[in-house]
């Protein structure tokens, strides 16, 4: 967008990528992240235009600048898209629940793990049920009835592990 207005390109570029780096630390020190940021910007020797233009983001100060302006808009744009912002919990867990539930539909699946958010489910399989070749069909075949049944954002990694254990003792 600043190329466009014939604006700073790296001063729109540098304030869009550190407006949220102190959310990166603000569990260990004290303030908003909009006031670590800055602060952190200020002592790594930033420039008071990539400053300003970061510290714009959410509103708390005044923009002076067009790049401080494409800053807050490019932030908006980013916070609108689907999936973006934390949904509701309710709405969270379900999705996991009923990923959890597509995968344990299958034949052969012992367990099944939403994690990493639900961008990830993992599938255990019995292996006395299932062949290597039918736990990669399982794979593809969970990944398709979640594609099919499921609204998400980005991706899911689907991920079937089907494991074989032999134990012996030496006496």
């Amino acid at each position: 967008m600043a190329a466009e207005l014939g604006v700073d390109v790296e001063i729109a570029k540098r304030g869009g990528l550190f407006h949220d780096v102190g959310k990166a630390v603000d569990r260990e020190m004290e303030g908003t992240h909009l006031q670590i940021g800055i602060d952190l910007l200020r002592k790594y020797g930033e420039s008071e235009e990539v400053v300003h233009a970061m510290a714009c983001h959410h509103g708390d100060y005044d923009p002076e600048t067009v790049e401080a302006v494409l800053v807050t808009a490019a932030d908006a744009l980013s916070a609108a898209r689907p999936g973006a912002r934390r949904e509701i919990v309710e709405t969270y867990i379900k999705r996991l629940e009923k990923l959890e539930e597509i995968a344990s539909s299958f034949k052969g699946v012992q367990k099944t793990f939403a994690i990493q958010a639900g961008r990830e489910i993992r599938i255990i399989v019995d292996s006395g049920q299932l062949s290597d070749e039918e736990s990669l069909w399982l794979s593809k075949d969970v990944a398709k009835r979640v594609e099919a049944e499921l609204t998400y954002p980005g991706q899911i990694k689907v991920t079937v592990i089907r494991e074989t254990r032999s134990v012996e003792f030496a006496r």
